[in-house]
């Protein structure tokens, strides 16, 4: 059962990977692109790191370590967080 916190590190880690390795693919909207800078390169960027991330929990996974599995998730869902918000935020609102 204390496995789990590197089940779901691996889980998050690649669906971020993939999220990540379909957005490089795009030219993307105008405010990730021309905004936030989320250039097909960056995109690249998370992808590794997230599949390094991936690797790691996999790791973790296997050599049985539970500790491991949750300090890494706890670092990674700062970076997870970062990558979402940094292209799912969209237009602000100036007027308010």
């Amino acid at each position: 059962m204390v496995m789990i916190w590197c089940l779901a590190g691996l889980i998050v880690a690649l669906g971020i990977a993939a999220v990540a390795w379909n957005r490089s693919r795009s030219a993307g909207g105008f405010y990730d692109r021309e905004i936030y800078g989320m250039n097909s390169g960056t995109h690249r960027r998370y992808m590794a790191v997230s599949l390094a991330f991936a690797a790691y929990f996999a790791a973790a996974y296997a050599r049985g370590v539970a500790t491991a599995g949750i300090a890494g998730l706890a670092l990674y869902a700062v970076i997870a967080i970062i990558y979402a918000t940094s292209f799912l935020q969209g237009a602000p609102d100036r007027d308010e």
